[in-house]
């Protein structure tokens, strides 16, 4: 004996979804979150580097607070491609521009130089997704830019001592 199975129609997640809840493909909020996806993949490797290659006294003390910052932006760059993926974007795999600096003082200065610009850059994104009513977005990154400041933080010390 056969059995033959109609096919049923697979309704898509979104069709079932009220319409304020549904993925927004916002191609200006994609690019910002590319942009912020590669600023993190920046921030893995520059500071994963700074770690690996940081010489001298200050090393000891500065080495595994590169490596956890470092840590801390990959998983960054996890939540922004999820996001990413979510909002129908495709998450880049190219990093910004690496600055890697060459002594303590040098690298510390690029690094808060890249933590400060990034704050600013997440308070644009915070208000863009506000404004399209992507309050999830929004919500990420409050929590990131919350890190951010941190980081920020840590190298202007850092660099006072």
């Amino acid at each position: 004996m056969i059995t033959i199975f109609k096919k049923q129609k697979v309704e898509k997640k979104e069709e079932n979804m009220p319409k304020d809840n549904q993925k927004k493909n916002n191609p200006n909020l994609i690019e910002m979150l590319n942009k912020a996806l590669a600023g993190e993949l920046q921030g893995i490797i520059q500071y994963m580097w700074q770690h690996i290659t940081m010489v001298g006294k200050e090393s000891a003390s500065i080495a595994p607070i590169l490596k956890k910052i470092s840590i801390d932006e990959m998983k960054h760059a996890e939540m922004i491609a999820e996001r990413l993926n979510y909002l129908g974007g495709e998450p880049i795999t190219k990093p910004a521009p690496i600055k890697v600096g060459h002594g303590f003082e040098e690298m510390l200065h690029e690094d808060a130089k890249a933590e400060e610009d990034t704050i600013a850059f997440y308070k644009e994104i915070i208000a863009k997704a506000d404004s399209e009513k992507d309050y999830v977005t929004k919500l990420l990154f409050a929590n990131i830019l919350t890190d951010e400041e941190k980081h920020y933080d840590q190298f202007t010390v850092l660099l006072e001592n």
